[in-house]
């Protein structure tokens, strides 16, 4: 934003006074805030710092100690540079110890040889220090436009840190709390090596505020959240080539210039708005279309007036045995189908696929897409004893209904799904079947705790039977536990959606997935998108880590692992380490010292058994 002392100097005002640089060239692109003419020893006190003094040094002291006081003093207070017109004090040259004193402290000093006059230079100066800042200003405008438009666009993450990469010409970084990289633009310089070993590099880039410059790392950053709740930290590297600048070689980087601070802090307002715009957004169809089921789900209505509009429909709810499901896709959208359209195309598939199901089941339901990957069902059961048996013609009828389909695509005589919610086995009529699975309504209603989970609707698939196992066509049923009051029923519907997405880690071929299929690990890496899981992570072990980060030999988190995995044995822990007995002892002393915890403590190592889960499901795509 202002002009470096190398830039004045070059000014035609300037130059015509014959400049000639006597001490402190490795200060020469310290930037100039401002001009001061003074005849008085004492300025220093009078300075703020980032001043360029212009004097004949006829107040000057005449001694030695007075001189070298006066340098010092100067540079004390960080003026730029000092400017002295010989002439009227010095004769052909300013004095030698003030040169050798202006050389020590890295001071410019510049000896005038002509006479000058100094009001041209503070005139020249200050013109370009305005133009600077109105340059600044429509920078800073620009940038606020930019994010602007990008807000009301609804522009993705991706957008916006290429918008952020582009403004500033600098490589950024977009991470959640457990240092795991959510979108990144390396501004034309090598992505390898932007992000080698990110996570170690990231703990050590340690900001004192909400948004800081670590000048260590030569970061800027800043958090992102809203509403009390932040979920990452936007990382803009500065200055942006790898290696310090030459001219900045000889004193630690002052920071960023102010329109980068407000970029980064902008560009994060509008990630975290677009997070919350696309929570809501669901919120917003639901008035529109007044789906039943997401009005369960999101508590959008009261459970009464859901049991009566069912009822309405011809779906009973009320003192019936209520069963959530969940059917989805076990990968997401295979190469070759990529883009909202094949995405809504494939969804509605498999909605024409469950609704038919259900009506050859001859079961009675709620069903409509919950989310952008998955189909969701509320059973009506006459009583809790046909769970098993209506479960289980359920997933029968589906893999019937998509092996006669195609794997998803209606074959001629399978009859598509229709605009109602309920499926109702005592009427033929199939307007009155499936309601939810309209069609064209059939990519609303987005989960709120599955966004910016990374979830890639473009990531291809496995090429195998896209009817069993683990092909971009095989799908996931999912069933929560069965509740007896409609005020349950989201409960179940939950649990069977949480269950449905921790199992497209599990490969085996299980026609209907429970709860008790989902293990610990499966649940952390469902939940490894919460913001609330990667806190607890960073609480439990993020001294460990940034130890490890600083020691990267040591690896004391393998330590800790191998003896929770060894069930606290220390014996067999120093085993599985490859470490002898007294070396893994001292490792763990270590462990405790740094964690300020009791490793024998069964609820300590409890709690940090589960952090290692969490932070293994954090690192998993």
């Amino acid at each position: 934003m202002f002009p470096t002392v190398r830039e004045v100097l070059a000014l035609d005002p300037v130059r015509h006074g014959a400049p000639r640089l006597v001490a402190g060239e490795a200060g020469l692109d310290r930037p100039v805030r401002w001009v001061h003419v003074a005849e008085v020893p004492d300025i220093a006190t009078l300075l703020g710092g980032g001043e360029l003094v212009l004097t004949t040094g006829i107040g000057l002291p005449g001694d030695d100690a007075g001189l070298r006081a006066f340098i010092g003093d100067l540079a004390d207070v960080g003026v730029s540079g000092l400017v002295v017109e010989l002439g009227r004090r010095y004769g052909s040259a300013v004095p030698r110890v003030m040169a050798a004193a202006a050389e020590r402290r890295g001071l410019p000093l510049v000896e005038l040889r002509r006479a000058t006059p100094f009001v041209r230079i503070t005139e020249a100066v200050h013109a370009l220090i305005v133009d600077a800042q109105l340059t600044e200003l429509r920078a800073t405008e620009e940038i606020h436009q930019r994010f602007n438009d990008l807000s009301v666009e609804g522009a993705d993450t991706a957008e916006v840190i290429r918008q952020a990469a582009e403004l500033s010409g600098c490589p950024v970084v977009l991470e959640n709390l457990s240092r795991q990289v959510l979108g990144y633009d390396p501004a034309g310089e090598s992505a390898e090596l932007l992000l080698d070993g990110w996570e170690q590099h990231s703990r050590r880039i340690r900001p004192a505020g909400r948004t800081a410059y670590d000048p260590d790392s030569g970061w800027l950053v800043t958090t992102v959240g809203a509403r009390g709740q932040d979920w990452g930290r936007l990382l803009l590297r500065w200055p942006a080539s790898g290696d310090v600048p030459s001219a900045r070689a000889v004193e630690p980087i002052a920071g960023p210039p102010t329109r980068l601070t407000i970029l980064i802090e902008r560009a994060a307002s509008t990630l975290a708005l677009g997070r919350l715009i696309r929570r809501d957004a669901e919120g917003l169809e639901r008035q529109i279309h007044r789906t039943l089921l997401t009005a369960l789900l999101d508590h959008s209505r009261p459970v009464d007036e859901v049991g009566l509009r069912a009822k309405a429909l011809g779906v009973v709810l009320d003192r019936r045995h209520l069963v959530g499901v969940m059917v989805r896709h076990r990968a997401d959208d295979p190469a070759g189908e990529a883009g909202p359209e094949a995405a809504q195309a494939r969804l509605r598939d498999l909605a024409e696929a469950v609704g038919q199901a259900l009506r050859e089941a001859k079961l009675t339901a709620l069903t409509s897409a919950v989310d952008d990957n998955s189909v969701g069902a509320l059973l009506a059961l006459p009583d809790p004893a046909a769970e098993d048996r209506a479960l289980s013609a359920f997933a029968s009828a589906l893999r019937r209904v998509r092996l006669d389909a195609g794997a998803g695509r209606p074959g001629p005589g399978a009859e598509p799904a229709r605009s109602a919610s309920s499926v109702d086995p005592a009427r033929s009529d199939p307007s009155r079947a499936a309601v939810g699975a309209d069609p064209s309504r059939a990519g609303f209603g987005v989960d709120p705790s599955r966004v910016g989970s990374g979830v890639d609707a473009t990531r291809p698939g496995v090429g195998v039977d896209p009817l069993r196992g683990a092909g971009p066509g095989a799908v996931i049923v999912a069933a929560g536990s069965g509740v007896g009051t409609l005020r349950e029923a989201r409960r179940s519907l939950v649990e069977a959606r949480q269950i449905a997405e921790a199992a497209r880690r599990d490969r085996r071929d299980l026609p209907i997935f429970r709860l008790p299929h989902v293990g610990l690990a499966g649940l952390l890496h469902l939940l490894r998108d919460e913001p609330r899981l990667q806190t607890f992570v960073e609480r439990e072990l993020g001294a460990l880590l940034e130890y490890d980060a600083r020691h990267p030999r040591e690896r004391l988190l393998d330590t800790l692992r191998a003896y929770l995995e060894q069930g606290r044995n220390k014996s067999a822990g120093a085993a599985a380490a490859h470490l002898s007995r007294p070396a893994f002892y001292e490792r763990l002393a270590r462990i405790a010292r740094i964690l300020d915890v009791d490793l024998d403590s069964v609820e300590a190592s409890l709690s940090l058994h589960v952090a290692l889960l969490a932070l293994e499901a954090v690192r998993t795509p």
